[in-house]
Formats: C-alpha cells, structure tokens, sequence
C-alpha cells in the first residue's frame, strides 16, 4: 500500500507518495538523511500503484519513497531508474515536470 498526499503550490500539484510501512521512519547513509515524516508524507490516502500513477499524472513536482511507491513510478514511465538512490537500501526518487 501506498501513502499519497496532495500538496498545492499555487495551481499545480506535488505528489509526496511513501510506501506505507515507512511512514514515521527514518534512514541515515553517510550524509544523506531520509525522512518519511507523517507530516509530509501521511494525512492523504491510501492507494496502489494504479492510483500513484493516476496522480502523478496531475502533478508538476513528486516526492517518492519505497520499494513499492519507487517502482509503481518507474513502471509508470515517471521515473528513470538511474536516477532512483538508496539511503540504508531504501529506494527515493524526485520527479520535475518542466513545460
């Protein structure tokens, strides 16, 4: 299961989407840190990767995090694999429209 939250930015959209097993949770590799905080990533709704792909249709900027959230986005053509990090193994990955 996937947590999807909206957040507008004027007109447009980002999606902040976490598979819902990380919500709460924290990673740490190095410099880099990850949260997937409740705040960013929770208080939206749950949905599958159908459902990920229908928003981020919608949406200008994405922030995603998870195997299942991460690879939904992929599989959807959103996201290029080589541009997916691991912090502590956990996948994330941005998405930019730029019109």
């Amino acid at each position: 299961m996937i947590n999807i939250r909206i957040h507008l930015m004027g007109k447009e959209k980002m999606v902040a989407a976490c598979d819902s097993d990380l919500l709460g949770k924290r990673f740490k590799e190095g410099k880099l840190i990850l949260y997937a905080s409740k705040e960013f990533y929770g208080e939206g709704f749950k949905g599958n990767g159908e459902k990920l792909k229908e928003e981020l249709a919608k949406a200008v900027v994405a922030n995603l995090v998870g195997d299942e959230t991460v690879s939904s986005a992929i599989q959807a053509g959103f996201i290029d694999e080589k541009s997916v990090i691991r912090i502590q193994g956990v996948p994330h990955a941005q998405y930019l429209l730029i019109r």
